[in-house]
This record gives C-alpha cells, structure tokens and sequence, in this order.
C-alpha cells in the first residue's frame, strides 16, 4: 500500500486526478466547463484523503480545478 499524502484546496493535479478516476469521460471538455462551482466544491470535499475545510475555498481555487481538471481529460483522451 502507498501513502498518499493529504490532498488540500491548492492541490489542483491531485484533486483533477481524482475527479477524472471518479467521472472519468462522463464529463468531457465542454461539460467540465460548465459544472456549477456549488457542485465542484461538493465533489472536491468528498475526495478520499482531501483535508481542506468547506470555508478555505476560494473561487480562483474552483477555477484552477476545472482548468487542470480539462488538462487531465484531454492528457487521457490522447493515451486512449
């Protein structure tokens, strides 16, 4: 077993990584884009080992995760 360190609001390649393994091509592009933040923030809080509290989000925080998040789909559209 590997020790994965905690994830925090400003770990956007852990976080977008985590969010891809969850959803993987169910969101693509265009539908990344347009997840509300209300939502983002929940999906982030349920991320096994994320440790940022609720109130520390910001929503430079939610944007930088919806970016990389995009960078990670479109990294695994080009393996596949």
């Amino acid at each position: 077993m590997t020790f994965e360190p905690p994830i925090h609001w400003n770990d956007y390649e852990d976080i977008a990584i985590k969010l891809y393994e969850r959803f993987g091509d169910e969101f693509n592009e265009g539908k990344i884009y347009r997840i509300r933040f209300t939502d983002l923030h929940k999906w982030v809080l349920e991320i096994p080992k994320f440790e940022g509290k609720p109130e520390q989000s910001t929503e430079g925080h939610l944007e930088m995760i919806q970016s990389t998040w995009v960078y990670e789909w479109r990294d695994n559209q080009k393996q596949g």
